[in-house]
């Protein structure tokens, strides 16, 4: 099973270097001599470097614009303890402190401010200490406080 880290994003300059959009926030993940999936398909990435504050990375081979960047997820390091990767609650339980169901976690995404998590019942909640009580990913359920909905 692969994860997303990034996507290939507008050139940077006229070496074949590019923006990745929907960055990952580790740096070690776009470091010099870093293998990734770039469109299915293994690249290493030749240079790296940062612009704006986000990754710039150029790779050893061509890459089309919008394409997956992505690390098999065996290769991910474990998380520390209290911890976890985004795609680790897609599919979890949502419910209000109090037992009400709001509904699965359809998918995390970066708002400007903060991720977020969307429900397949159309909610998006913010994925910050003030909302997200507690993750329980071996009972595969989330707690939100109440108040972070509009009904």
């Amino acid at each position: 099973m692969r994860v997303q880290v990034g996507r290939v994003g507008k050139p940077h300059g006229l070496d074949g270097a590019f923006v990745v959009e929907e960055a990952s926030e580790d740096p070690e993940r776009f470091a010099e001599g870093a293998t990734l999936l770039v469109g299915g398909e293994p690249a290493r990435i030749v240079e790296s470097k940062r612009a704006g504050g986000r990754p710039v990375i150029r790779l050893d081979r061509e890459a089309e614009r919008g394409a997956p960047i992505e690390l098999d997820r065996s290769t991910l390091p474990a998380p520390e303890e209290g911890e976890y990767y985004a795609f680790q609650l897609v599919g979890l339980e949502v419910e209000e402190v109090g037992g009400e169901r709001l509904g699965r976690v359809a998918e995390v995404f970066s708002g400007p401010a903060n991720a977020v998590l969307e429900l397949d019942t159309g909610l998006a909640l913010p994925l910050v200490d003030a909302c997200v009580q507690e993750v329980d990913l071996e009972g595969g359920r989330i707690v939100v406080q109440t108040g972070f909905t509009d009904g």
